[in-house]
């Protein structure tokens, strides 16, 4: 797929079809977009399930932090990553090695490694990279009403 660019088809088609999202990266902190990220999704009726190891077992928004997408034991429908676009193949291998897959990765602005996306593609994900989900849901929503 041409990561350039995504129809709203596309972007409205999966965000409709997720419920579960695993934030890879969350903040603790409010001041980080991957902390206002779990806002939204919560708010938009999305179940949020923040992953970053050196928050293990705390809290975010009344959600427990997992150190690592395998120590989920709901299904996960969607992987949405704020990390260095360098961790996204890693990220991508982590999803892969689970047992219970979810469906789509969504890399986040600057999140962006085509070689990675082509793997997960190969496995039968859907992928987005190098776009802001709080934008796209907001647009892909105007667009649809």
């Amino acid at each position: 797929m041409n990561h350039d660019h995504y129809s709203d088809d596309y972007l409205a088609g999966l965000l409709s079809s997720v419920k579960n999202v695993a934030v890879v990266g969350a903040s603790v902190w409010d001041d980080r977009p991957s902390h206002w990220i779990c806002g939204f999704l919560l708010g938009k009726g999305y179940h949020v399930f923040p992953v970053n190891p050196a928050y293990e077992g705390q809290t975010l928004m009344g959600q427990k932090v997992y150190a690592h997408l395998g120590d989920i034991c709901d299904h996960i429908d969607m992987v949405d990553v704020f990390r260095p676009a360098g961790d996204f193949a890693g990220v991508v291998d982590e999803v892969l090695a689970l047992a219970d897959r979810p469906h789509v990765i969504w890399g986040q602005l600057t999140v962006r490694d085509d070689t990675a996306a082509r793997k997960a593609e190969e496995a039968g994900l859907k992928v987005v990279m190098d776009r802001a989900l709080a934008v796209e849901y907001a647009l892909v929503h105007l667009a649809h009403h």
